[in-house]
């Protein structure tokens, strides 16, 4: 199996180099889904100490929900920044392809969170503040999933780990509920749309435990201040899954 450096490095200096905001994007939910009954739970963590929480459960043999959760709290020399984000949807899902090993998932989702940040000057006496924004927020989006299951393999010390690959694109519409700077109501409040592209690459333990890769960016459609895009998408994560309809279960 070959391994592109280039493309695994260029996530991480984005994710390193970008810019500030007040919207840190979560790791879209790849679920898997493809059989009634189908469970999926999983966790997240990037460089910057962003965990993400997803969840998904199949309740037709079409049809799913999900639950997804992201916090961050992390504390730099010049910057503080915590961010609280919950989120759901309704979706539809289906198996295609010659062997029905393909999926596409299809959901529709809303989300309310709120961030803080705080500027920090470095001065003799130590770490001085000297501006603090806060705001509370709602998200609409849509999300495209496709993934491919068991195409591969990898062997790693003497075994054979099935590999799974996807894609999501997910739209999401950011906008600010409330704005405050330095504790001054601010009566311009803005918004922007988000698009956020991923790619992960999972590697099965056993049937229900993978490990999760994933990569993407941030891509905003309008010129913003304070709800910018350019914050990319590096993660390590773990995926559990409980398959419902055993017959057409995804693992």
């Amino acid at each position: 199996m070959k391994i592109n450096l280039f493309n695994l490095l260029i996530p991480l200096a984005l994710s390193i180099s970008s810019c500030s905001s007040l919207y840190m994007p979560n790791v879209p939910n790849t679920p898997m889904l493809s059989s009634k009954g189908q469970f999926s739970a999983g966790g997240h963590m990037s460089l910057k100490g962003n965990l993400s929480f997803n969840s998904a459960y199949a309740f037709s043999e079409n049809l799913g929900v999900m639950l997804n959760g992201s916090l961050i709290d992390r504390s730099r020399d010049r910057k503080d920044f915590a961010q609280n984000l919950i989120e759901g949807g309704v979706g539809y899902f289906t198996k295609f392809g010659a062997s029905n090993n393909r999926i596409l998932e299809i959901y529709l989702g809303y989300g309310a969170g709120n961030s803080e940040l705080i500027k920090k000057e470095v001065k003799y006496e130590g770490n001085v503040p000297y501006n603090w924004q806060e705001t509370t927020f709602d998200k609409c989006f849509m999300q495209v999933n496709y993934s491919s299951k068991n195409k591969k393999k990898l062997k790693l010390f003497g075994k054979q780990f099935p590999l799974n690959y996807g894609t999501a694109l997910r739209m999401s519409y950011v906008n600010m509920n409330s704005f405050y700077i330095n504790d001054v109501n601010q009566t311009h409040k803005e918004d922007n749309i988000l698009l956020e592209p991923v790619f992960f690459t999972r590697m099965q333990i056993n049937p229900n435990l993978q490990i999760q890769y994933t990569s993407g960016s941030n891509i905003g459609l309008k010129n913003r201040d304070y709800l910018t895009a350019g914050s990319s998408v590096f993660t390590i994560g773990a995926v559990f899954n409980l398959n419902g309809n055993k017959k057409g279960a995804s693992y």
